[in-house]
């Protein structure tokens, strides 16, 4: 009850202070702008939140549709904070999430906390085009992983991305670019992560995670950071084309997808009470690319992700001789999406995604098929998406259904 107080006075306190007042912000440039008279610092407040509906059904040549489900949720829901402090070249940046699906589950690796804190990093430009990040943030993953859930062609990312991607983590990044004539442009990065994901309070388990990528763009920069967002909303008026590589190198990880998925523990004895983890070194590789030329826009990408046969699926006896197995997520994926944005700002979208795990994971291959169809009101601060979906499963005579609307707001 005292939370709920002290909110209410809160937000109280806050409507009385600004009233009416009228700013200088427009719509989708952050709720608040603000730099201190002395330019020692800045902040960029800002707020964001998806309402989701979701249909799905079981598809099969004898009874058609069947076992339908529906769901209104809110998917997404954040607080941003950015700017710089103390010298424009120290900039940070602070983004939590609220709804349920960015919270998590709360255990004991995050100290029974929900995991709120999404990004809390600072990036320091301490030489020329070098820059120096700390905190956590997303690692240079995959193209589809780094482009922000406000900025996505599509409801949500694909299947790759779900099994294969390497998210946030803690630790240190560097990046760089230089130029090779005058639009030739390389950009490269390297992380040092603690490798346990994010919000992890407890100490590191198994090892460190190496990552490095790669990025070369022929044709020169896209419009408004093109690379990173969702169709080509900028129309760009020459062909833009990004190509990247990425290497991440997990060294003992105790996750069954490196940094993220399920800890791979177990209880000998049985008192609920974890009496070590199996550990396996993994190594993910990322190759992608974007496309964008007047109002068309393709990615590509490929990922595998391998360990060593003797830890894909490990087993343990437990003294009451029944037995504990941990299988890490190896395979392969691809993911191939593309659209076009008509004058009327309405997007018609593709996306083929496959996923081939290996046969000793015990899962089979997968295919999805999404179409989609989106409507730009203020770019992709104020966007309506909606999108259908159609998955087979190698061997299986079942495939499924899935219908999807969302609508997008971001201040």
């Amino acid at each position: 009850m005292n939370k709920i107080i002290i909110s209410a006075l809160l937000v109280l306190t806050v409507s009385t202070a600004f009233g009416q007042r009228k700013i200088d912000s427009k719509f989708g440039k952050g709720l608040y702008n603000v730099i201190a008279a002395d330019s020692s610092w800045s902040m960029k407040f800002g707020v964001r939140f998806q309402s989701l509906f979701i249909g799905s059904w079981n598809v099969n040549d004898t009874d058609g549709l069947e076992n339908g489900t529906s769901q209104f949720l809110i998917r997404r829901a954040r607080l941003k904070f950015g700017g710089f402090a103390y010298d424009p070249r120290l900039q940070y940046k602070i983004e939590l999430g609220l709804s349920n699906r960015d919270l998590g589950k709360a255990d004991a690796t995050t100290n029974f906390a929900p995991k709120m804190i999404l990004d809390a990093v600072l990036k320091w430009n301490f030489y020329e085009n070098f820059v120096l990040w700390a905190g956590q943030t997303k690692l240079p993953g995959n193209r589809e992983r780094v482009v922000s859930s406000a900025n996505l062609q599509l409801v949500d990312r694909s299947m790759l991305n779900s099994v294969y991607n390497i998210d946030r983590d803690m630790g240190f990044q560097l990046h760089h670019h230089f130029m090779i004539g005058n639009t030739f442009k390389v950009k490269e990065a390297v992380a040092f992560s603690q490798g346990e994901g994010r919000n992890v309070v407890q100490q590191n388990l198994g090892g460190y995670e190496y990552t490095g990528r790669v990025e070369i763009y022929p044709f020169g920069d896209f419009a408004s950071k093109g690379a990173y967002k969702g169709g080509d909303l900028k129309r760009e008026k020459t062909p833009k084309l990004a190509i990247g590589a990425t290497y991440d190198y997990h060294d003992r990880a105790v996750k069954n997808r490196g940094n993220q998925g399920s800890y791979m523990s177990y209880d000998l004895d049985g008192d609920n009470n974890i009496d070590g983890y199996f550990e396996a070194t993994t190594s993910t590789i990322f190759v992608d690319m974007m496309f964008k030329y007047r109002g068309f826009s393709f990615m590509g990408e490929f990922s595998n992700r391998s360990v060593s046969d003797a830890t894909v699926q490990q087993t343990i006896i437990n003294d009451d001789l029944s037995t504990t197995t941990h299988t890490v997520r190896v395979g392969n994926g691809i993911n191939l999406q593309a659209g076009y944005l008509f004058k009327n700002n309405w997007e018609v979208a593709g996306r083929y995604t496959q996923i081939d795990p290996l046969a000793i994971t015990g899962r089979v291959s997968q295919q999805q098929y999404t179409l989609g169809l989106s409507k730009y009101i203020v770019g992709h601060a104020l966007k309506v998406q909606t999108d259908i979906s159609y998955l087979t499963t190698d061997g299986s005579p079942n495939s499924g259904l899935m219908y999807r609307l969302q609508m997008d707001i971001h201040f």
